[in-house]
């Protein structure tokens, strides 16, 4: 329908473990640290609500639906992956991505240096200019498992416009 405006929002969360050699994928970068992310797939969760939300917005479902953890194929899988193929969905089609903003949470790693890249990978994948893609990263001040380096979340907000 002309006109037709959607909008969608994410949601995901994975724990942290301590390790020696560690590193965690959000936003399709590789973020240097003593920590793991404890998933079937890479776990990142930015690209994991990212996807989440624009699933949502056109009532497509949700990643655990598409990408199921009980499916050997996704295991240790890319999350850029999932993205192309949510994006190539019909569900999707009658749409254009007007913007994205993320809120990354997590008292370790200290994400403020590595926000350009995953800004910039995130521009990349969606297809987005600099000013259409929004970026944040939050500690939790030490409160539950986010803030004790137990865990990392993401929340993501969509916009999609009829083509």
């Amino acid at each position: 329908m002309p006109g037709d405006g959607r909008v969608g929002i994410g949601f995901d969360i994975h724990r942290l473990e301590p390790a020696d050699p560690g590193g965690i994928v959000l936003g399709g970068v590789t973020v240097p640290c003593p920590y793991r992310l404890i998933a079937h797939s890479d776990g990142d969760v930015v690209l994991h609500a990212l996807c989440d939300a624009l699933l949502g917005a056109v009532g497509a479902g949700d990643l655990g639906e598409l990408f199921p953890d009980t499916d050997a194929a996704h295991a240790g899988r890319d999350s850029c992956e999932f993205v192309r193929e949510v994006l190539a969905l019909p569900a999707l089609a009658a749409f254009r991505l007007v913007n994205l903003d993320v809120n990354i949470i997590a008292q370790q790693p200290r994400l403020g240096p590595h926000k350009p890249a995953i800004r910039a990978r995130l521009q990349e994948l969606f297809e987005l200019t600099s000013d259409r893609v929004g970026v944040k990263a939050r500690s939790h001040e030490q409160v539950d498992a986010v803030g004790e380096a137990r865990a990392i979340v993401c929340h993501a907000a969509i916009l999609l416009a009829a083509r």
